[in-house]
């Protein structure tokens, strides 16, 4: 028996949801904890970012710290489409802390949204063989690039693992809605 996936939608589609973001929670309190916080909530105001400047301008953060409030600040640039800014803010965080796989996983969102799909596929898998608090974000953001990547059934499969993984997020149950599956 062969299974076959076939997409029921145009890749546009899926591409407009945009990709993911995984935020880094940094404990404690000031600016550094205010901005994860941000990150998390969804915010995209430029205020936001400029409070994740300012902590990590102002604060002493530990190497974790620090790269986590550099992750944070790429995912509130990335809300607002500033891909390239963003990526440099990920890179940073690698850097700093090559073992936190939210920085890869977002630098791979950034990639995701200039289109470079197959560039994101070596971060996102970094990022899940390190391991990320939120997994389903990761396959979900692999599915999109595998889209991008007239690869059908492989992202028809990782949005199925999202959705497995997070079964109460809507996003990759609508994504998969587009498909339909048959068997040879």
């Amino acid at each position: 028996m062969i299974r076959t996936v076939s997409m029921a939608g145009a890749l546009a589609l899926a591409l407009c949801a945009g990709a993911a973001q995984a935020a880094v929670t940094v404990i404690g309190g000031g600016m550094a904890q205010a901005c994860s916080q941000a990150a998390v909530d969804g915010e995209s105001d430029v205020k936001f970012q400029k409070l994740c400047t300012d902590a990590l301008d102002g604060e002493f953060l530990t190497p974790r710290d620090r790269a986590g409030t550099l992750v944070n600040r790429g995912v509130l640039k990335l809300r607002r489409g500033a891909y390239p800014e963003a990526t440099q803010d990920f890179d940073h965080a690698v850097k700093l802390q090559p073992g936190m796989g939210e920085a890869y996983v977002n630098r791979a969102a950034a990639a995701i949204g200039q289109r470079r799909y197959a560039d994101s596929l070596p971060d996102i898998n970094k990022g899940l063989e390190l391991g990320v608090q939120e997994p389903a974000k990761a396959y979900y953001n692999r599915a999109l690039a595998y889209e991008g990547m007239d690869d059908a059934k492989s992202a028809y499969f990782d949005y199925q693992k999202a959705l497995e993984m997070q079964p109460e997020w809507d996003a990759p149950r609508e994504q998969l809605t587009r498909f339909s599956v048959s068997h040879r």
